[in-house]
């Protein structure tokens, strides 16, 4: 998921503290490093999910060998509830772009985890999560992601309440950037 690095649209919180330009700026290579990364696997499909949708896909900022999808509108949770429901039938998971240590491996890993679980998440020390996996998406619970606090320390405890009897599978912990204390850790 990724949103167009427009200064005070992306990373508000790193901006207060590093300058909104320098957020977006941050924010934008961050996520072509990752984009890159990610999409030269071919293990999986790499797909973005661009925000504002019609600028996000005329966007000449992302890789245009890379699919893309409109994230629509709603909160998080709504969009990431209609990544899911619009997927082809499958194993789908969805990573923020704000991640710097995600690798090829812990996608695997990620992917390895719904081979016995209905569901995966790889947690942040915030209380959120930086990955998120379905199994089967012709099966997403009706009420997932409804009532979820997010950007707040029980977004993923929230989140895990919506699945219902999903198995669920954690993988590693992994940080996000939102202020400047995260970029210095």
């Amino acid at each position: 998921m990724v949103k167009e690095p427009h200064p005070g649209r992306v990373k508000t919180r790193l901006g207060r503290d590093l300058g909104h330009t320098q957020a977006a700026w941050w924010f934008r290579h961050q996520a072509r490093r990752l984009i890159a990364r990610l999409s030269r696997d071919l293990r999986w499909q790499t797909v973005l999910a661009v925000s504002p949708d019609v600028e996000g896909l005329e966007s000449r900022v992302w890789p245009a060998h890379v699919t893309r999808q409109p994230q629509g509108a709603g909160d998080l949770g709504d969009r990431m509830a209609r990544i899911f429901r619009s997927a082809s039938a499958g194993p789908v998971l969805i990573v923020g772009a704000d991640i710097p240590d995600i690798t090829p491996a812990l996608i695997a890993k990620a992917f390895w985890a719904l081979g016995d679980h209905d569901a995966v998440v790889g947690p942040a020390p915030d209380g959120g999560f930086w990955l998120i996996g379905l199994k089967n998406t012709r099966a997403v619970p009706s009420q997932i992601f409804a009532n979820v606090s997010w950007s707040t320390e029980s977004a993923l405890e929230d989140t895990l309440a919506t699945f219902g009897s999903l198995r669920v599978a954690r993988i590693d912990v992994l940080r996000d950037i939102d202020t400047i204390d995260d970029l210095r850790d």
